[in-house]
Protein backbone atom coordinates (compact mmCIF):
# COMPACT_ATOMS: atom_id res chain seq x y z
CA UNK A 1 0.00 0.00 0.00
CA UNK A 2 2.07 3.19 -1.34
CA UNK A 3 1.66 6.26 1.23
CA UNK A 4 -1.57 8.25 -0.83
CA UNK A 5 -3.80 4.94 -0.11
CA UNK A 6 -2.80 4.83 3.61
CA UNK A 7 -3.44 8.72 3.98
CA UNK A 8 -6.87 7.81 2.15
CA UNK A 9 -7.49 5.17 4.44
CA UNK A 10 -6.67 6.86 7.72
CA UNK A 11 -8.72 10.43 6.53
CA UNK A 12 -11.82 7.26 5.85
CA UNK A 13 -10.89 5.63 9.03
CA UNK A 14 -10.70 9.02 11.20
CA UNK A 15 -13.93 10.57 9.51
CA UNK A 16 -16.19 7.27 9.74
CA UNK A 17 -15.11 6.90 13.00
CA UNK A 18 -15.54 10.44 14.70
CA UNK A 19 -19.08 11.55 12.62
CA UNK A 20 -22.31 10.31 14.68
CA UNK A 21 -23.98 6.77 14.38
CA UNK A 22 -24.74 4.01 16.80
CA UNK A 23 -21.58 3.59 18.59
CA UNK A 24 -20.97 7.50 18.93
CA UNK A 25 -24.28 7.99 20.33
CA UNK A 26 -24.16 5.15 22.63
CA UNK A 27 -21.02 6.16 23.84
CA UNK A 28 -22.23 10.11 24.66
CA UNK A 29 -25.24 8.39 26.41
CA UNK A 30 -23.10 5.82 28.43
CA UNK A 31 -20.34 9.00 29.05
CA UNK A 32 -23.28 10.92 30.32
CA UNK A 33 -25.26 8.05 32.68
CA UNK A 34 -22.06 6.43 34.15
CA UNK A 35 -18.65 8.19 33.33
CA UNK A 36 -15.80 7.62 31.39
CA UNK A 37 -13.97 4.91 33.28
CA UNK A 38 -17.21 2.70 33.30
CA UNK A 39 -17.73 3.04 29.67
CA UNK A 40 -14.24 2.03 28.69
CA UNK A 41 -15.04 -1.68 28.09
CA UNK A 42 -17.47 -0.16 25.61
CA UNK A 43 -15.27 1.83 24.10
CA UNK A 44 -13.02 -1.47 23.66
CA UNK A 45 -15.97 -3.48 22.55
CA UNK A 46 -16.57 -1.21 19.93
CA UNK A 47 -12.68 -0.68 19.33
CA UNK A 48 -11.70 -4.58 18.83
CA UNK A 49 -15.10 -6.03 18.11
CA UNK A 50 -14.99 -3.62 14.70
CA UNK A 51 -11.32 -4.78 14.02
CA UNK A 52 -12.26 -8.32 14.10
CA UNK A 53 -15.29 -7.25 11.99
CA UNK A 54 -13.46 -6.02 9.22
CA UNK A 55 -10.55 -9.23 9.21
CA UNK A 56 -13.70 -11.12 9.15
CA UNK A 57 -15.29 -8.99 5.67
CA UNK A 58 -12.04 -9.37 4.08
CA UNK A 59 -11.32 -12.54 4.70
CA UNK A 60 -14.82 -13.93 2.86
CA UNK A 61 -17.59 -13.00 4.84
CA UNK A 62 -19.17 -10.80 2.28
CA UNK A 63 -19.83 -14.02 -0.06
CA UNK A 64 -22.21 -15.20 2.31
CA UNK A 65 -24.49 -11.77 1.09
CA UNK A 66 -23.51 -13.41 -2.71
CA UNK A 67 -24.09 -16.73 -2.13
CA UNK A 68 -27.50 -16.49 0.38
CA UNK A 69 -29.04 -12.63 -0.66
CA UNK A 70 -31.66 -13.22 1.78
CA UNK A 71 -29.51 -12.96 4.20
CA UNK A 72 -28.85 -8.89 3.81
CA UNK A 73 -32.38 -8.65 4.26
CA UNK A 74 -32.02 -10.62 7.88
CA UNK A 75 -29.40 -8.63 8.82
CA UNK A 76 -31.46 -5.23 8.05
CA UNK A 77 -34.01 -5.90 9.70
CA UNK A 78 -32.14 -7.16 12.48
CA UNK A 79 -30.24 -4.46 12.85
CA UNK A 80 -33.61 -1.88 12.95
CA UNK A 81 -35.00 -3.71 15.55
CA UNK A 82 -31.87 -4.68 18.23
CA UNK A 83 -31.37 0.11 17.15
CA UNK A 84 -34.73 0.41 18.13
CA UNK A 85 -34.95 -1.83 21.16
CA UNK A 86 -31.51 0.13 22.09
CA UNK A 87 -33.17 3.16 21.57
CA UNK A 88 -36.22 2.54 24.04
CA UNK A 89 -33.45 1.17 26.68
CA UNK A 90 -31.54 4.28 26.46
CA UNK A 91 -34.53 6.64 26.59
CA UNK A 92 -36.41 4.69 29.39
CA UNK A 93 -32.68 4.79 31.40
CA UNK A 94 -33.30 5.52 35.09
CA UNK A 95 -31.71 8.69 36.59
CA UNK A 96 -28.02 8.28 37.87
CA UNK A 97 -28.80 8.11 41.20
CA UNK A 98 -31.29 4.95 40.92
CA UNK A 99 -29.38 3.47 38.91
CA UNK A 100 -28.22 0.54 41.22
CA UNK A 101 -31.89 -0.41 42.44
CA UNK A 102 -33.00 -0.40 38.71
CA UNK A 103 -29.89 -2.63 37.62
CA UNK A 104 -28.82 -0.13 35.08
CA UNK A 105 -24.62 -0.28 33.77
CA UNK A 106 -22.93 0.31 30.66
CA UNK A 107 -22.42 -2.21 27.70
CA UNK A 108 -20.37 -4.87 28.53
CA UNK A 109 -16.95 -5.12 26.20
CA UNK A 110 -18.90 -8.69 24.58
CA UNK A 111 -22.12 -6.52 24.22
CA UNK A 112 -20.17 -4.27 22.50
CA UNK A 113 -18.29 -6.38 19.90
CA UNK A 114 -21.34 -8.15 19.21
CA UNK A 115 -23.14 -5.24 18.71
CA UNK A 116 -20.93 -3.94 15.56
CA UNK A 117 -22.70 -7.52 13.65
CA UNK A 118 -26.00 -6.03 14.10
CA UNK A 119 -24.77 -1.91 13.23
CA UNK A 120 -25.36 -0.40 10.17
CA UNK A 121 -22.82 1.89 10.37
CA UNK A 122 -20.15 -0.44 11.00
CA UNK A 123 -21.29 -2.74 8.09
CA UNK A 124 -20.67 0.51 5.88
CA UNK A 125 -18.03 1.19 6.87
CA UNK A 126 -16.18 -2.09 7.01
CA UNK A 127 -17.63 -3.00 3.59
CA UNK A 128 -16.26 0.36 2.04
CA UNK A 129 -12.99 -0.18 3.85
CA UNK A 130 -12.45 -3.79 2.24
CA UNK A 131 -13.73 -2.51 -1.01
CA UNK A 132 -12.13 0.23 -1.49
CA UNK A 133 -8.71 0.27 0.45
CA UNK A 134 -8.22 -4.23 -0.04
CA UNK A 135 -8.72 -4.95 -3.51
CA UNK A 136 -6.49 -7.51 -3.63
CA UNK A 137 -8.12 -8.94 -0.32
CA UNK A 138 -4.52 -10.33 0.68
CA UNK A 139 -4.26 -11.10 4.37
CA UNK A 140 -1.34 -8.60 4.83
CA UNK A 141 -3.70 -5.27 3.35
CA UNK A 142 -6.75 -6.76 5.35
CA UNK A 143 -4.68 -6.59 8.73
CA UNK A 144 -3.07 -3.50 7.42
CA UNK A 145 -6.84 -2.00 7.19
CA UNK A 146 -7.40 -3.05 10.28
CA UNK A 147 -4.69 -2.00 12.53
CA UNK A 148 -5.46 1.59 10.83
CA UNK A 149 -9.49 0.96 11.98
CA UNK A 150 -7.99 0.29 15.36
CA UNK A 151 -5.42 2.53 16.07
CA UNK A 152 -7.95 5.94 14.57
CA UNK A 153 -11.10 4.35 15.84
CA UNK A 154 -10.48 4.08 19.93
CA UNK A 155 -9.41 8.14 20.53
CA UNK A 156 -12.07 8.95 18.13
CA UNK A 157 -14.99 7.34 20.14
CA UNK A 158 -13.21 8.21 23.34
CA UNK A 159 -13.60 11.87 22.46
CA UNK A 160 -17.52 11.23 22.35
CA UNK A 161 -17.43 9.32 25.73
CA UNK A 162 -15.38 12.32 27.25
CA UNK A 163 -18.31 14.51 25.64
CA UNK A 164 -20.71 12.85 27.30
CA UNK A 165 -18.90 12.90 30.60
CA UNK A 166 -18.63 16.04 30.26
CA UNK A 167 -22.45 16.75 29.60
CA UNK A 168 -22.64 15.30 32.70
CA UNK A 169 -22.27 18.27 34.66
CA UNK A 170 -25.13 19.94 33.27
CA UNK A 171 -27.33 16.96 33.44
CA UNK A 172 -28.01 17.25 37.28
CA UNK A 173 -31.61 17.38 37.21
CA UNK A 174 -33.80 14.32 36.64
CA UNK A 175 -35.58 16.23 33.96
CA UNK A 176 -32.35 17.17 32.16
CA UNK A 177 -31.04 13.57 32.04
CA UNK A 178 -34.56 12.27 31.09
CA UNK A 179 -34.13 14.90 28.30
CA UNK A 180 -30.68 14.18 26.89
CA UNK A 181 -31.72 10.67 26.96
CA UNK A 182 -34.80 10.75 25.36
CA UNK A 183 -32.45 12.87 22.74
CA UNK A 184 -30.52 9.93 22.60
CA UNK A 185 -32.97 7.82 21.96
CA UNK A 186 -34.77 10.08 19.15
CA UNK A 187 -31.13 10.54 17.86
CA UNK A 188 -30.33 6.98 17.41
CA UNK A 189 -33.84 6.32 15.77
CA UNK A 190 -32.83 8.66 13.36
CA UNK A 191 -29.59 6.78 12.35
CA UNK A 192 -31.53 4.55 11.04
CA UNK A 193 -32.50 6.45 8.03
CA UNK A 194 -29.87 5.80 5.45
CA UNK A 195 -30.86 2.13 6.12
CA UNK A 196 -34.77 2.28 5.92
CA UNK A 197 -34.31 3.93 2.68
Amino acid sequence: MNIEILTALATFAFVSSITPGPNNLMLMSSGANFGFKLTIPHMLGINLGFVFMVCLVGAGLLQIFDIYPISYKILKVSSILYLVYLAYKIATSAPIQDQKTHNTKPFSFLQAAIFQWVNPKAWTMALTAISVYSPTKSMDSILLVGAIFGTINLPSVGIWTVLGQQLKKFLTSDLRLKVFNFTMALLLIASLYPLII
